[in-house]
């Protein structure tokens, strides 16, 4: 007998009882299926799980990042949502934007010859590369095109401390 490879002992097939019974010709699909087996019910909760039209997806937001000597620079296409309909959370690591694009729908559905754009809600969570000064963080959106400035902290900088006493001179 052959040793089962990694992959086999990992899953806990049996290569030689399931794919060589499956492969045979005599063996046509779907006659290893028992009787009164719902695969339809296990499709219908595989789709649901996937977000297969029963729930609303939450899009993922394409971003650029990059750092300049002071600062690192997010950028997002936002086109088509309002300023105040966007979300911007800021920790000293990692920035989350949230947001919804709501569909202006002039037509119907069987009208369309191409849907391409994203409509609903998005989000992108992006961990920063360096610590940043949380309250020095800026955000700007132009022509579609969000922008987040966030100044890095300068672990370099340093100051003298004086220390105070209590004693009173007299």
């Amino acid at each position: 007998m052959k040793k089962p490879s990694f992959l086999e002992r990992l899953t806990g097939a049996n290569p030689e009882e399931d794919y060589d019974r499956i492969l045979d010709q005599s063996h046509r699909f779907g006659d290893d299926q028992p009787e009164g087996d719902d695969t339809e019910a296990e499709d219908e909760h595989w789709e649901a799980e996937a977000g297969g039209g029963r729930a609303p997806q939450e899009g993922e937001l394409p971003v650029d990042m990059y750092q300049t000597s002071d600062a690192i620079v997010i950028r997002a296409l936002v086109a088509g949502v309002a300023p105040t309909d966007l979300d911007i959370a800021i920790t000293r690591d990692m920035v989350t934007i949230r947001g919804v694009r709501e569909e202006f729908q002039e037509t119907h559905d069987d009208n369309y010859h191409n849907r391409e754009l994203f409509w609903g809600s998005f989000s992108r969570s992006i961990l920063l590369p360096e610590e940043i000064v949380i309250d020095e963080a800026e955000a700007q959106e132009k022509h579609g095109l969000l922008e987040i400035r966030l100044p890095k902290l300068d672990k370099q900088r340093s100051t003298q401390l004086r220390v105070k006493t209590n004693v009173v001179a007299k």
